[in-house]
């Protein structure tokens, strides 16, 4: 067995950190109330997780560069069967990459539709002077029923998706804390240098900055 690195720090902070606002984002639309103002906070925290990780899909480490999720339909087809390649299945499988990317599209709706909704009472999304009523309310439908219901059948699938992976013994958790893979064969490694930790710290940077001045734009509003 190959001991690689599959998963870049960047990486691996990006997904624990997405994991907890997701569920930070849950309790506060619960709790709602007070709560909903660190519910807007935690989504703009949301949406520069999810620039960088766009940008970090470009840039990143080998296995966290989306031109490596992008599997044949024979690999798909090959990994339903149980006759995968190693390589098919070193960084995301054929099936885990169609997840991750559903993922980002739902996560990328539902802060979007958060950006652009307003409940009438409090809450007002910053993007939402700039758009038609029509448009407001059609994203707030969206945010508060079949959005969030899309994103809860998903993080369900995921979970059930590490259930099944720790069942089998393939080491998915502790390869996102480590970074760490042993695989059958040796792969190419992830690059996960100190250079590269700085371009990732600076794509962060760029993001949560961009995020805030979307968060600044509904502060200007008042």
């Amino acid at each position: 067995m190959h001991k690689v690195r599959i998963w870049d720090l960047p990486t691996r902070l990006f997904h624990w950190l997405l994991a907890a606002c997701v569920v930070a984002l849950v309790v506060t639309a619960k709790l709602g109330g007070n709560a909903m103002n660190w519910h807007l906070l935690l989504g703009h925290a949301v949406l520069a997780l999810l620039l960088f990780r766009l940008l970090w899909g470009l840039f990143g480490g080998r296995w966290s560069r989306f031109a490596s999720f992008l599997h044949a339909p024979s690999a798909l087809l090959r990994h339903v069967r149980g006759q995968g390649h190693a390589g098919d299945s070193a960084g995301h499988s054929p099936l885990g990459a169609l997840s991750v990317f559903a993922m980002l599209a739902v996560l990328i709706a539902q802060v979007g539709s958060g950006l652009l909704s307003d409940d009438e009472i409090a809450f007002s999304g910053p993007l939402s002077r700039f758009v038609s009523g029509d448009t407001v309310s059609l994203a707030t439908s969206y945010h508060a029923h079949w959005g969030q219901y899309l994103l809860y059948a998903l993080v369900a699938l995921h979970l059930l998706a590490i259930a099944i992976y720790a069942w089998r013994r393939h080491g998915l958790v502790r390869a996102m804390l480590t970074g760490d893979k042993h695989l059958p064969q040796e792969l190419p490694a992830s690059r996960d240098t100190a250079s590269s930790r700085l371009l990732a710290a600076v794509l962060a940077a760029a993001s949560a900055g961009l995020a805030w001045w979307v968060h600044q734009l509904g502060a200007a509003a008042f």
